[in-house]
């Protein structure tokens, strides 16, 4: 009898004597993880918090290393808008390029990525192969024949759209365009082709069922790669920078590259980060209002 209650305690020292190591691996996982996230959200948040203190402080502090701006001042938020820099000209041609290159990488993304799912053609797997090697080429190698293009400098092909709207976003293009159709395409094919069967079989053409049934699934992808495209189209620098050299025509991002200080020469490093934060939060504040609807887009087809 006492050895049989002996034995039975041994196995319940051993028990918990086990419960308390997972104990302490579950401890010392969560402990890990909590510090993980902290230094990977202090990485990221580190730079915007440095780049609003640095927008409150006076302009004459502008280099200033005090980590909370003493005293806090706007007085670089109202030099943004002195009428020499011409930045809300700026923000009003961002607007502009960022939206018609998000619509028209829609347009014609969508319908290229949906003819890319359904069909069935020879040399499919080459042709979404170049359509995603389109987007690996460095900016910086087309500059210098889109320049020449746009100048006019081809005369089988004249051309003169430097300044213009057209200059800014069909090179843009290039970026929203393939990333479109990749994602898409992929999305597509996780639809069933019943759905669209069944659509015609109750009255509806090819037409309609791609409208009226394939669209409305496909909005969490579709979603998605508009908020991606709007946002490197809206932080886009090299493109906007060769192609608009008026200042009418300046995107946000290269008028902050123009600022200049109180006597022309002067870097005003205070009114460039206030200009960064009025650029960033309002991409923020989209992110994170859509952000169930990025999330979804960026998973959908992962679990069938």
């Amino acid at each position: 009898m006492t050895t049989q209650t002996h034995v039975h305690t041994s196995a319940e020292e051993v028990h918990a004597l086990a419960h308390r190591k997972r104990s302490g691996k579950d401890i010392a996982v969560l402990v890990g993880g909590i510090i993980g996230m902290a230094v990977i959200v202090i990485y990221c948040l580190a730079p915007f918090y440095w780049m609003i203190v640095s927008s409150l402080r006076l302009p004459t502090m502008g280099r200033s290393t005090d980590f909370i701006p003493n005293p806090v001042s706007f007085a670089n938020y109202a030099g943004v808008f002195d009428p020499s820099n011409n930045f809300g000209r700026a923000i009003i041609n961002s607007i502009i390029v960022s939206t018609v290159v998000t619509v028209l990488t829609l347009l014609f993304g969508i319908l290229a990525a949906y003819a890319l799912a359904r069909l069935r053609f020879r040399f499919k797997g080459a042709v979404l192969a170049i359509i995603i090697a389109c987007s690996m080429f460095p900016g910086i190698t087309l500059l210098i024949p889109l320049f020449k293009l746009f100048t006019g400098s081809y005369p089988w092909f004249p051309l003169n759209w430097m300044n213009t709207y057209q200059a800014l976003i069909i090179p843009s293009l290039s970026f929203g365009l393939p990333l479109c159709v990749w994602n898409l395409t992929a999305f597509f094919r996780q639809l069933p082709v019943e759905l669209e069967q069944a659509a015609m079989v109750d009255g509806c053409t090819p037409g309609q069922a791609f409208v009226r049934v394939i669209l409305p699934l496909a909005a969490p992808g579709i979603f998605t790669t508009a908020i991606i495209t709007f946002i490197a189209v809206w932080n886009e620098f090299l493109i906007a920078l060769t192609f608009a050299t008026r200042s009418d025509m300046y995107t946000a991002t290269v008028a902050i590259s123009k600022f200049t200080g109180q006597y022309g020469f002067d870097t005003p490093w205070g009114s460039i980060m206030a200009a960064g934060v009025l650029l960033t939060v309002p991409l923020i504040i989209l992110v994170l209002v859509f952000q169930r609807r990025i999330v979804a887009g960026l998973t959908a087809g992962g679990v069938k």
